[in-house]
């Protein structure tokens, strides 16, 4: 896990449910550091630094893919 790279930063755990669900079919390995804790107590977020997504430097171009598919067509009414 030494090699994962982060790839992106969340302030709060309910704003990764969807992408956790996508990466999980994907089969892509990761995972999200501080996500415990800061379910726990959220407040503490700024002074850990968010949530960060991390993951394995051979998959990090399709998970900025998926990310960057969620920014674009992810519309919450």
């Amino acid at each position: 896990m030494e090699d994962f790279q982060t790839i992106a930063i969340f302030n709060y755990s309910h704003e990764i449910v969807v992408l956790k669900h996508i990466l999980d079919q994907d089969g892509i390995h990761y995972f999200f550091e501080n996500e415990t804790t800061l379910s726990v107590a959220p407040f503490y977020s700024a002074a850990l630094g968010g949530i960060k997504l991390k993951v394995h430097p051979n998959d990090f171009q399709a998970v900025q893919d998926i990310l960057d598919d969620l920014n674009n067509n992810l519309r919450i009414v």
